[in-house]
């Protein structure tokens, strides 16, 4: 794909997903919930996750923010569902490292690949990664009740 059309698609998907978000609100048990703040812009998002056994059934999240933070908030929630929480630290891990531009998704998260466009601008990819840092919290944390807020500084 070239530039060009890579940044369209970037512009495209944060755009789309920041205007009409898919998966705001709060899931229903909160099996898991975390909070993550981002001080260097004020970004802040509340993340809920139902949990049935090792599989997160449905993710929401809730808050603030730009629009690289609420649209890869709502791509990572689409992205989690149905997936282990192993699965899901994996790609905590895989999208870091996608924003050093060291990796990048698998065709079955294509979506996720768009947000690769972040990584052209280093003050932003914190943006990017709350709520992938605020996932991993509520990973680590077994326990409905968040851990304080986790920053990504």
């Amino acid at each position: 794909m070239s530039l060009d059309n890579m940044r369209d698609l970037y512009q495209q998907v944060i755009l789309e997903r920041y205007k009409k978000p898919r998966n705001k609100g709060k899931t229903d048990p909160a099996d898991r919930y975390q909070k993550g703040h981002n001080p260097s812009c004020g970004d802040t998002i509340e993340l809920t996750l139902k949990i049935n056994g090792d599989r997160i059934e449905d993710v929401k999240f809730e808050g603030e923010g730009c629009a690289i933070a609420i649209s890869s908030a709502d791509l990572m929630a689409e992205a989690l569902r149905g997936r282990t929480l192993t699965e899901a630290a994996e790609m905590v891990q895989r999208f870091q490292s996608m924003m050093k531009g060291e990796a990048e998704f698998p065709q079955e998260f294509r979506k996720l690949n768009a947000m690769r466009g972040v990584a052209q601008f280093p003050v932003r990819i914190k943006c990017a990664n709350l709520s992938w840092h605020t996932l991993k919290a509520a990973i680590e944390n077994s326990t409905p009740q968040p851990v304080g807020f986790v920053t990504n500084e």
